[in-house]
C-alpha cells in the first residue's frame, strides 16, 4: 500500500493504549507519520512510547479524557503547537456495555453517548479547524462498528450502543456533504468492523466475553488497520466513503 505521501505527516489517533488503535498506531508511524496517540492508561502509552522509539515516524502521546472536553482541546493545541498541523485523524475509541435496557443504568448511558458520539463530534471539530487553518489535504476516519448499520448483533442486548454508531455514521455522511459545499479537500471514511476481538469488552464479565468469543467468528485488531491503511493509501482523488469488514461465518453455524 502506498503511504509514501503521508510521510512526516501527522495524526492523531484516539484509544491507542490496546487493540485497534494501538495496531493501528505502529502502522502509522512505521509508515513515517507523526502520531499523537490519546489514552487515559498513561503506563501503557509509556509502553508504546518505548516500543515505537526506532520507527520512522514520531511516536508522542497524551494522557487524555475523551469525556473531558479540555483535554480534547489540549491535545488538539499540542498537535498544532508541535507538529505544526493535523493531517489525519482517527476517531477509534469507543465503549460498550453489555445489558438489556430493563438493566440499563443511566450513568452507562451518559458514558456510552460521551465517548461514542460527542468525544468524535469535538474531535472532528477541531481537526477541520486545523485542516482548513493550514489549507492541508486531510483525512478523517471514524472506526464504526457493524452496529451502525444493523441494531441487532446476534443475541447480545446491547440497548444503546447500536443508536451510538447509527449517530456516528450519520456524523460522518453529515461530515461529508460539509466538506463537498466547501469544495475542502479532506477526505471522510467510515469503518464498520464485526466483532473484534479487543478490549471493547473490558467492561464485561470475562464469562460474558469468553460466550462472544466461543460463540460467534470475529476479527483481529490487524484487520481493522489494515483498512484503515488502504483507505489512507488511496490517491488523494480518490475517497473510500465506507469499508463493512466481517469475519467469514459465524461459528455456531453448520
Amino acid at each position: 500500500m502506498r503511504m509514501d505521501r503521508w510521510a512526516g505527516k501527522s495524526a492523531i489517533v484516539t484509544g491507542v493504549s490496546s487493540g485497534i488503535g494501538e495496531v493501528i498506531t505502529e502502522k502509522l508511524v512505521r509508515a513515517g507519520v507523526n502520531v499523537l496517540g490519546l489514552a487515559r492508561r498513561e503506563d501503557k502509552l509509556q509502553a508504546l512510547a518505548q516500543r515505537f522509539k526506532s520507527a520512522k515516524g514520531k511516536f508522542c502521546y497524551l494522557k487524555c479524557d475523551l469525556r473531558n472536553e479540555q483535554d480534547i482541546l489540549k491535545a488538539f493545541a499540542w498537535v498544532e503547537k508541535n507538529f505544526g498541523c493535523i493531517d489525519i485523524l482517527i476517531n477509534n475509541a469507543g465503549v460498550l456495555f453489555l445489558n438489556s435496557f430493563e438493566d440499563a443504568k443511566t450513568d452507562e448511558y451518559h458514558i456510552l453517548m460521551d465517548l461514542n458520539v460527542i468525544a468524535p463530534a469535538i474531535c472532528i471539530r477541531e481537526a477541520l479547524k486545523l485542516m482548513r487553518k493550514h489549507k492541508n489535504e486531510g483525512h478523517i476516519i471514524n472506526i464504526n462498528s457493524i452496529a451502525g448499520h444493523q441494531a441487532v448483533i446476534g443475541n447480545m442486548p446491547v440497548n444503546l450502543y447500536p443508536a451510538s454508531k447509527f449517530a456516528l455514521r450519520a456524523m460522518t455522511e453529515t461530515l461529508k456533504g460539509e466538506i463537498r459545499a466547501k469544495n475542502d479537500k479532506i477526505r471522510i471514511t467510515g469503518i464498520h468492523p464485526g466483532v473484534v476481538k479487543t478490549d471493547l469488552y473490558h467492561t464485561l464479565s470475562e464469562a460474558t466475553t469468553d460466550m462472544i468469543y466461543n460463540t460467534m467468528s470475529f476479527l483481529e485488531s490487524k484487520d481493522v488497520a489494515d483498512c484503515v491503511m488502504f483507505a489512507l493509501s488511496m490517491p488523494s482523488n480518490v475517497q473510500i466513503d465506507e469499508l463493512t469488514v466481517s469475519p467469514v461465518m459465524y461459528k455456531n453455524e453448520s
